[in-house]
């Protein structure tokens, strides 16, 4: 079943509209807040499909990412008290109480984790200003481990090119349906687990 291909086929088209920076550089913002998507996941084609723009869409990325993870440091800083109980609803309410714990032990260290791994940064970055770390290194530190991993993925992406693209989307449905049922284990194991 070709389920992958034909998204994997209407993502690489998206990624050539000529407003595809604008959309990159709202979710990047939105992202560091509250949208759970990645901009990875637009980055990426956008990447292959121009690899002359990576570096561009690599720091656009980062800066909309920064500038959204400074607007979730003042939610955190300003209004903790007021989103905490839907926060307290949510999935995210775990990672927010680890990201508090990290910061008391970590602080600089803790954002730059978060702003380069796949851990939720929007988390970290309202934690970040619920425990009123230094907007400076808060900045530096969401600039730095943002900034890797956007280049990192840009980096890369641009180096294959249409090569890249070529070798993924013959792949891509084997891929996605791999990925599916690495996670439905992975979410067994752990409801068995526990």
């Amino acid at each position: 079943m070709k389920l992958f291909s034909s998204v994997y086929t209407r993502v690489m088209q998206w990624s050539r509209h000529r407003h595809a920076p604008w959309y990159l550089g709202t979710l990047s913002f939105f992202e560091s807040v509250i949208f759970p998507v990645p901009p990875d996941v637009m980055l990426a084609p956008m990447c292959m499909a121009e690899p002359k723009k990576a570096w561009w869409y690599a720091l656009l990325t980062t800066v909309a990412s920064v500038v959204g993870g400074v607007f979730g440091y003042m939610l955190g800083y300003f209004a903790i008290d007021a989103i905490q109980p839907w926060l307290q609803t949510t999935s995210y309410w775990s990672a927010y109480e680890t990201a508090v714990a990290w910061f008391k032990d970590y602080g600089f260290w803790a954002i730059f984790v978060a702003g380069f791994s796949p851990i939720p940064y929007k988390v970290f970055t309202i934690a970040g200003g619920a425990m009123a770390m230094a907007l400076g290194p808060f900045v530096l530190a969401s600039a730095i481990g943002r900034g890797l991993r956007f280049f990192l993925v840009a980096g890369l992406l641009a180096w294959g090119g249409p090569r890249m693209e070529s070798l993924l989307h013959r792949y891509v449905d084997r891929l996605g349906w791999a990925t599916v049922l690495l996670v439905g284990i992975a979410g067994l194991w752990i409801a068995l687990g526990s």
